[in-house]
């Protein structure tokens, strides 16, 4: 077995990738990266979402990915109904990598589901 320490990547495959870049920057705040042959990623402190398109030996799959945030949840909620987006499910409590966490869940442009957290110190 081999110990892992944190998540470093996450590949997404998507149907447009600057509408993607554009979502993930406007909700969260990622930055566009460039690496290997121009492929393309979105930067978080440590680790990459990469982003394929089909034809590229992709194939269009539903992802669920999970951000924590420290921003409080009441907060999370009000930005996300200010940029139009329809909240899934949540708040709702769950399992996380190091803590419980707080969940709400909203879908990207490709249907992929997005978890936004608040981790949950253990008492």
């Amino acid at each position: 077995m081999i110990a892992v320490d944190r998540l470093d990547h996450v590949v997404l495959t998507v149907s447009d990738i600057e509408q993607t870049v554009a979502f993930y920057g406007r909700v969260l705040g990622l930055e566009r990266i460039t690496y290997g042959a121009g492929r393309t990623a979105l930067a978080l402190p440590g680790q990459k979402i990469n982003l394929a398109e089909p034809g590229d030996g992709a194939r269009i799959q539903p992802v669920e990915i999970c951000f924590t945030t420290a921003v409080p949840m009441a907060e999370i909620q009000a930005g996300l109904a200010r940029l139009g987006l329809v909240v899934e499910e949540g708040p709702i409590l769950r399992t996380g990598a190091r803590h419980p966490i707080l969940s709400v869940y909203v879908r990207d442009p490709d249907g992929h589901l997005v978890e936004i957290s608040n981790e949950v110190p253990k008492t």
